[in-house]
């Protein structure tokens, strides 16, 4: 699912990714960044982007709904793409779990797109590794499934957004760490120095070896519109080493 995130991030450049583009789903993809810094906004453009390739209908997962729909989100609310993407709202871990367990029971045609938002919130409630590793697996069931559903050469995609902590800590860093062996791409999106009324983050795109890594500069203005633009190449590469302190934070 990289490369859905990266046409999303690729809106309104000129950047290209060098890969070319296919409606195969990619490997499930970890979405991860400190709180306000834009996760939610980024898994909707994903949903958008998605539900306008002609394929099945997007499933996004959220504990609560959204209190406005992100703006400057690529195709821009078009009606007949937001009609696509159905949004479900388990309130506590025990509904998500059960909702993916019997999502073999749902009618209708099957997603083309999984999305969950706030993982955080549902790994709370249990603190265990194997909770966390459960969830995971779980996930990866569901999209597996729905893959199987979709027919050969289309399948499934998957992306989980995850609240890390501003500093790293030691139950941060391990439970990252072990999200990371589910899925093997993530985004990491990190705070910079905003511009006068901008709140301007860095995201950092890893495909998890079947594409280049990537990063761009996404900024929201006061008005929630999101912008964005191709990290500057002077400002040097950031580290997406997996191994260090901060459980792979770059």
């Amino acid at each position: 699912m990289a490369e859905t995130l990266r046409r999303v991030l690729n809106l309104g450049t000129s950047a290209r990714s060098g890969v070319e583009d296919t409606a195969e789903a990619g490997p499930p993809l970890l979405l991860l960044g400190g709180p306000g810094s834009g996760k939610t906004a980024l898994l909707f453009a994903a949903a958008l982007e998605a539900a306008g390739e002609g394929r099945g209908p997007v499933l996004f997962l959220t504990r609560r709904p959204l209190q406005s729909l992100p703006r400057g989100t690529g195709a821009a609310l078009d009606p007949l793409r937001l009609q696509k993407v159905r949004f479900q709202y388990p309130p506590s871990t025990h509904e998500l779990l059960q909702l993916l367990c019997s999502a073999h029971e749902a009618r209708g045609p099957a997603p083309s797109l999984l999305l969950l938002d706030g993982l955080e919130e549902y790994l709370v409630e249990d603190q265990g590794p194997q909770d966390a590793a459960y969830l995971a697996a779980l996930l990866l069931d569901t999209a597996a499934h729905f893959s199987h559903q979709t027919g050969p050469g289309q399948g499934c995609g998957l992306i989980v957004a995850l609240q890390t902590q501003e500093e790293g800590v030691s139950g941060d860093a391990l439970q990252v760490s072990l999200l990371q062996r589910y899925f093997p791409a993530q985004c990491w999106l990190q705070a910079e120095t905003p511009g006068p009324g901008q709140h301007r983050l860095r995201a950092c795109l890893d495909p998890g070896g079947l594409g280049p890594r990537a990063e761009w500069c996404v900024a929201f203005r006061p008005n929630g519109e999101m912008t964005i633009t191709p990290w500057p190449t002077q400002a040097g590469n950031l580290s997406l080493d997996k191994g260090s302190s901060s459980g792979g934070q770059p």
